[in-house]
């Protein structure tokens, strides 16, 4: 086995420390998105998990559940944007050269 073999087994090692990297450091992403100025806040994790939810009462109408719903679908789709445009910046991986990780 030549040096080139050598060279390209360090480097498979090498993207496969920063794809294990990039993965606990998506994991440990958290973001919130908001609704109606803070009425409605939506934590996420890294993994689109929600972490969190809070409604204030001033928003809470039982006349108006679909308002109530659509703020939390709105703070809800703010956090995803907000996850994707951080995932986007870790994601910097150089091409792996067609291997699966």
């Amino acid at each position: 086995m030549g040096s080139g073999y050598l060279k390209k087994k360090k480097e498979m090692k090498k993207l496969q420390e920063q794809f294990e990297k990039m993965q606990k450091d998506v994991k440990e992403l958290e973001e919130t998105g908001e609704a109606g100025h803070g009425l409605v806040t939506v934590k996420l994790t890294g993994e689109y998990r929600i972490a969190d939810i809070k409604i204030k009462p001033d928003c809470v109408d039982p006349e108006d559940v679909e308002g109530l719903q659509d703020l939390i679908r709105v703070a809800f789709n703010d956090a995803v944007n907000k996850i994707d445009a951080k995932t986007k910046n870790i994601e910097g991986l150089p091409n792996a050269g067609g291997f699966p990780f």
